[in-house]
């Protein structure tokens, strides 16, 4: 908490709250540590640049040993291809309407472009968009490991690999999201059993039918420690890269592994057990609930357990801290991926506060 103060300290002199805040010490010790998970375990490490949307950062990660990019839609792929990464993968089953047919072509022409299908028609539909091209595009069948989401059952990744054969596109391998694992401390190991025998299910399924399993892929962040399994290739975690109160009430992150906050000032503080904050909705969104709030401050027991626009509701435990007015808290984000699109900089700084840079968030703002 100190050295968290140091830099909040040195932020109030040089800028404006609310802001988010990075300990880029604490991130870079978040990459080089989950590099290194992928490396003792034989995966290849491709980031989900959603949670950041910054160049930089994707930048670090692949200087640290990432094979390449996810990006959770065109728009952000096509953010970081523009910066020079030419390895991506879009984990989404895109359905390519609008413009979204030239841009796929255009960007499947400039990097080694992979995207996520989960059903014939779309698969028909991204044959249609890459023209007299179409084995320029790799897909990966997304299926279901349970939870409901996007994705085919297992058994059934087979038929739509080969269906994308017929059709010119090139069927590379199977991937899928445990996000069941996100209920609970307990879900985590489930989850990433689920997991398991899904892919399992999967490649064989299209071995069944002739096609190679190149590509395993496997997320998320609270899931990563429990996944082992030799049959895996590749893991495409997210949040990892500041994690956020989610993740460490699920045991999946340590409070010293935080490395975003969102820097809020006391603005009001009339109500005996409670303080304001400059921080509500525009910046943290919604996250949260009635039982866990809707972020924390770090290094203590207060809980944001209300929020309005731009009002964040402070309730201080007996005993615990009290600010005063005017002073700057760090607010700890529930999820911290909606949280980073609110703004168009990161304020980035070490654990000492001696020096601030400012990184923008280069695909904010595009969601398609």
């Amino acid at each position: 908490m100190h050295r968290l103060q140091q830099a909040l300290d040195a932020l109030v002199e040089r800028g404006n709250t609310p802001a988010p805040i990075v300990l880029v010490d604490v991130m870079q010790d978040n990459i080089d540590r989950m590099q290194r998970f992928g490396e003792q375990n034989g995966f290849d490490v491709r980031p989900h640049v959603k949670t950041h949307k910054c160049v930089e950062i994707g930048r670090r990660q692949m200087k640290a040993g990432a094979v390449g990019i996810t990006a959770g839609n065109l728009g952000e792929a096509e953010v970081f291809a523009a910066a020079g990464f030419d390895d991506i993968f879009l984990a989404y089953p895109i359905w390519p309407a609008g413009t979204k047919s030239e841009r796929i072509r255009r960007l499947a022409e400039s990097t080694r472009l992979r995207v996520g299908v989960d059903n014939l028609a779309a698969i028909g539909a991204l044959a249609d968009a890459m023209g007299d091209e179409p084995d320029r595009l790799q897909v990966v069948v997304e299926v279901d490991c349970g939870a409901r989401r996007s994705g085919a059952p297992p058994e059934l990744a087979g038929d739509l690999a080969l269906a994308a054969r017929k059709r010119g596109l090139v069927p590379v391998g199977v991937f899928t999201y445990p996000g069941h694992g996100c209920a609970s401390r307990d879900a985590r190991k489930r989850a990433a059993q689920d997991q398991q025998d899904a892919l399992t299910t999967a490649v064989r399924s299209l071995s069944g039918v002739g096609v190679s399993a190149e590509v395993v892929s496997a997320g998320s962040t609270p899931t990563i420690e429990f996944t082992t399994s030799s049959l895996i290739t590749e893991i495409r975690p997210g949040e990892y890269v500041f994690c956020d109160l989610n993740n460490t009430r699920l045991g999946a992150c340590s409070e010293d592994q935080i490395a975003l906050f969102v820097a809020a000032t006391v603005v009001s503080d009339w109500v005996p057990d409670q303080v304001i904050l400059d921080v509500g909705t525009k910046a943290l969104t919604r996250e949260g609930s009635v039982e866990h709030g809707y972020g924390g401050v770090a290094g203590t027991k207060a809980v944001l357990t209300k929020l309005n626009e731009y009002h964040g509701f402070l309730s201080l435990p007996a005993g615990d801290f009290r600010p005063a007015v005017g002073s700057v808290v760090p607010v700890v984000p529930n999820h911290v991926c909606p949280v980073v699109v609110n703004f168009e900089e990161l304020i980035v700084t070490d654990s000492t506060g001696t020096s601030v840079q400012r990184w923008p968030v280069d695909a904010r703002g595009f969601l398609n």
